[in-house]
């Protein structure tokens, strides 16, 4: 008989088709096990996440609506405070008063005080300064209004009671606002030193004077003003300055001690 010959091809090994079964079924088991694992997480917490995610897109949705309510009502002020004052300038003060009345009632701190300060400011303009000073007294007193508003309304009070004050009253009213870098350094500076010449203090006077009429940020006529004050007390403050600045400085100074604008 005739022997075929060997072939290159090694014969299967006992068990391989077992093997390969058994690899399946244990990927199968495995896979089996993983969605199983995932399906009782997700029956876990799926819920509160769910519940986590829903708050957390809820929550994006009520900031934007409120971001955009609050522009358009911020918006909304401005319009109403311009058409009061435009009102007053073309002669309805009746009119724009009322406008302003109502704006002093507004929630928001910043537009309550522009009105109150404007209410201020329209009374002391007509000449009646009682009103003028108890309203800015009570922006001065008013501590949910901005601080600016306050210091400039506490400025104005003092402004127009200081020939009835008596110059410690003066002094402890505005020596906290008479300090470099404060927005009303200078015209509060300045009340301060007269206060000081009233108590017989010509050196503190004199020492304050100087150091406003040296200080930049203050507007160049208070300047001016306050190195001729100086100057007359003994106190060197430095030359004034020659006049090539532009108008708009001389503006601001006297928008320092003038009515508050929006």
């Amino acid at each position: 008989m005739a022997t075929l010959p060997p072939s290159d091809t090694p014969p299967p090994k006992p068990g391989s088709r077992d093997e390969a079964a058994q690899d399946g079924f244990l990927r199968e088991v495995d896979e089996a096990l993983r969605e199983e694992q995932l399906v009782s997480a997700f029956k876990r917490y799926g819920k509160p996440v769910g519940a986590v995610i829903v708050i957390g897109l809820m929550a994006l949705a009520g900031y934007l609506w409120w971001d955009n309510s609050q522009k358009a009502e911020a918006a909304a002020r401005s319009e109403r405070m311009i058409v009061a004052m435009e009102r007053i300038a073309a002669g309805s003060t009746e009119t724009g008063i009322k406008d302003l009345e109502l704006l002093a009632k507004d929630a928001s701190p910043g537009t309550r005080a522009v009105a109150l300060m404007e209410l201020a400011a329209l009374s002391a303009k007509s000449g009646n300064n009682p009103d003028a000073i108890k309203r800015f007294a009570a922006i001065a007193a008013d501590a949910s209004l901005p601080q600016a508003f306050r210091d400039l309304a506490t400025l104005r009070e003092v402004t127009l009671r200081f020939d009835t004050m008596k110059p410690e009253e003066v002094i402890a009213r505005l020596k906290p606002l008479a300090v470099p870098g404060n927005a009303f350094y200078g015209s509060a500076g300045e009340l301060v030193g007269m206060a000081y010449l009233e108590q017989g203090k010509p050196q503190e006077a004199g020492a304050l004077f100087a150091k406003i009429g040296q200080d930049k940020n203050v507007p160049k006529s208070l300047r001016s003003r306050m190195r001729q004050l100086a100057g007359g007390l003994g106190f060197e403050a430095g030359l004034d300055e020659p006049e090539l600045e532009s108008e708009g400085d001389d503006e601001a100074a006297a928008s320092s001690s003038a009515a508050p604008k929006p």
